[in-house]
This record gives structure tokens, C-alpha cells and sequence, in this order.
């Protein structure tokens, strides 16, 4: 069986070499590639352009074309993986990504292939408990208090000083319950709340029964009688921009809008007059359309918003440990027929892959 791993200066082709050790085939040909960057500020822009544009939007290693021919098994962090790639590979039975985001991979090509794709949520504990900070943060006027202590004031009135409360109580609206949004909803539970949640794919009785209580509702619902509401979607074609003016324009003004999933799921021009127009009562983003944000963005200028440079998948062992972690995918796939991580798992047969690979 040939192994074909793309690392980058992140993620290393080594790791993901050594991470291979942990699948569960007898024999293992491993190819390594690497995506190259020269350096973090380069990697960074390259990564914004491949998650707004597509994997045809930037170079891939130029040996991929070659090697991608006889590969059984391909395993990517960033490099993109376009549909003439995915059309060279004549023995492709499986892609893995060592990350949430799918952006980097032809995602429709391969499923034409009947190819499954498996990706992991490496930060999944840390964007969630960053969420819950958010949340607070913004509420209780945490990031706008020390702001004004750093400056010298000894600030105690806010723009949502009339409405300031605790959360326990309100109604928290989750959009998207995939593994990030169930641990959310779980970590919610603590603080006495009630949760509204919006997933067309995920229903109400299988999230009871791995202990998550929400109450599944419509979309119009969640915005119109939500008190916080928190993002966590894949953004797709049929996603982007979903929060618009229409629904936007349903939130309470007492409410506040959090986002640390992907920007393009929230339409900049509508989210932004309605912040500035005092329309919400706050937001707080971790995600922006075009990074890193302007400083001359009227989100600067706003008072009713907190904002944090992309720092909530951030911890020192989250990327280091992705490549294991899709080892651990892979394994509960084939062994287990778990498809839990499989994107595409409703439009290929997974059953005739996993026959197909356990003959290795």
C-alpha cells in the first residue's frame, strides 16, 4: 500500500509520516511531500486564500502530480487538493485532512470518485471553551473594563450597562452541532441555561442520547428568541453568508451575536449595521472576512464588540497532535465502521472501502 503525506512548515511531513505507523495495515509504502512556505506571515495569507477561494487558488507541491497516480492513501494538512489531482489518482481509496476545515480539498471531486474523506476537530476543546469566553467577555464588559484600566479610566458605564445580566437562564442559540457545537451545548449546561440549537443533519433524540439537551428549532426561531447566539457551522457554498440581513434583523436588541467558526457564514455589510446602528446589544468574533483586520475596519471603532485575532483553535499541542488524531480516525473508519468524521459518508459507499483497504 502507498501512504502519499503532505506536511508543512506546521504540520511536518515527518510527523504525519510517523502518525502513519499507527494505521492499522500490514504493509505501509509512505511518500513524503511538503508544502512549502518561507515563512508564518506566507503560510498564514496562504491559508485565508485557500479558505476563501478553493484549493484551485493556490500552487500544490509539483511532485503531487506524479505521485498521486498509484497512491492508495492520501493524508493533507493544508496543501491544496484540486480536482485534477483527485482525477490523476487512479487507486485513491481514502483522503484524510488533519484538520476541522475541508477547504483545501475537492471535497465534490473525490465524492464523484466514490472517494471518502475523514477529517479531525484537533481543537475542538479549545474553540469551545474559547466560546464560553466570548460569551462572557463580551456580556459582562470583561475586555472593554481592562481596556479602560490599561488607559488609565476607571470605567463603569457601557453601551449594555441598562441590560447587563448574568447568563443563567437566557436562552443560548447554538447554529451547528457538529463535535465543536455539541461541546458547547455540554459546557453551557453548567451555567443554568437553555439552548436552542439549529442542525438540519443532527436530531434532537440522538443528541439526548449522548447526553446533549437542547431543543431543536428553526432558524427564524433561534434568532428571534435567542439571548446570546453562537456560530459554530461549516461554512460551504450553500452557507455562506446564511446569517444575513433577514435574520439578523430578528435578534432581540438585547442579544449578542458570537462567532469563532468562519466569517463567511455571517454577512459583513448587514452583521456590521447592525452593530454600529445599536440594532444588537454586542458581538464578539474571532474570525473576520479579510485577515489580518484593518485597522481601519469600523469593527475598531465599535464599543459594543469584542474582537480576538484568530486565537481560538490556538494551544501548543493541538496541531502537533492533528496527525495522530487522523490516525485514530482512520483506525475507528475501518475498524469500527465509525463514520462520524466522514464528510461525505451519505454519497459513497464506505462499506466497499473499508472491504477494500482491510485487504491490506
Amino acid at each position: 500500500m502507498k501512504i502519499l503525506v503532505i506536511g508543512d512548515m506546521v504540520v511536518s511531513p515527518d510527523t504525519m509520516a510517523d502518525a502513519v505507523k499507527l494505521l492499522p495495515f500490514h504493509s505501509k509504502h509512505v511518500v513524503k511531500l511538503n508544502w512549502n512556505t518561507k515563512t508564518s506571515e506566507e503560510f498564514s495569507q496562504r491559508i485565508l486564500n485557500i479558505e476563501k477561494n478553493g484549493p484551485e487558488s493556490d500552487p500544490f507541491p509539483p511532485e503531487l502530480c506524479q505521485e498521486i497516480e498509484d497512491t492508495d492513501v492520501l493524508l493533507v494538512h493544508f496543501a491544496p487538493i484540486l480536482a485534477e489531482i483527485i482525477r490523476k489518482a487512479n487507486k485513491l481509496k481514502l483522503i484524510g485532512i488533519c484538520r476541522g476545515g475541508t477547504e483545501n480539498v475537492d471535497i465534490e471531486s473525490a465524492t464523484k470518485k466514490g472517494i471518502p474523506v475523514i477529517h479531525v476537530i484537533r481543537n475542538a476543546e479549545e474553540v469551545a471553551e474559547f466560546t464560553i469566553g466570548l460569551i462572557l467577555t463580551e456580556t459582562r464588559n470583561i475586555a472593554r473594563g481592562h481596556e479602560a484600566l490599561k488607559k488609565g479610566l476607571w470605567r463603569k458605564d457601557f453601551s449594555n450597562s441598562k441590560t447587563i445580566s448574568t447568563i443563567k437562564g437566557k436562552k443560548i442559540g447554538i447554529i451547528g452541532l457538529g463535535h465543536i457545537g455539541k461541546l458547547v451545548a455540554k459546557k453551557l449546561g453548567g451555567f443554568e441555561v437553555s439552548i436552542l440549537a439549529y442542525d438540519p443533519y443532527v436530531s434532537e433524540e440522538t443528541l439526548s442520547n449522548i447526553g446533549v439537551k437542547v431543543e431543536m428549532v428553526s432558524l427564524e426561531k433561534l434568532f428571534k428568541e435567542s439571548d446570546v447566539i453562537t456560530i459554530h457551522a461549516r461554512l460551504t457554498h450553500s452557507t455562506q453568508n446564511m446569517i444575513d440581513e433577514r435574520l439578523i434583523s430578528l435578534m432581540k436588541p438585547t442579544a449578542y451575536l458570537i462567532n469563532a467558526a468562519r466569517a463567511g457564514l455571517l454577512d459583513e455589510k448587514a452583521f456590521c449595521r447592525a452593530l454600529t446602528e445599536g440594532r444588537i446589544a454586542g458581538a464578539a468574533l474571532d474570525v473576520f472576512w479579510s485577515e489580518p483586520l484593518a485597522p481601519d475596519h469600523i469593527l475598531i471603532k465599535c464599543d459594543n464588540v469584542t474582537l480576538t485575532p484568530h486565537l481560538a483553535g490556538r494551544s501548543v499541542d493541538s496541531r502537533s497532535n492533528s496527525p495522530y488524531l487522523l490516525a485514530g480516525a482512520i483506525s475507528d473508519f475501518l475498524e469500527k465502521g465509525n463514520l462520524d468524521l466522514v464528510i461525505n459518508a451519505e454519497l459513497v459507499n464506505t462499506q466497499k472501502i473499508i472491504n477494500d483497504l482491510k485487504d491490506f
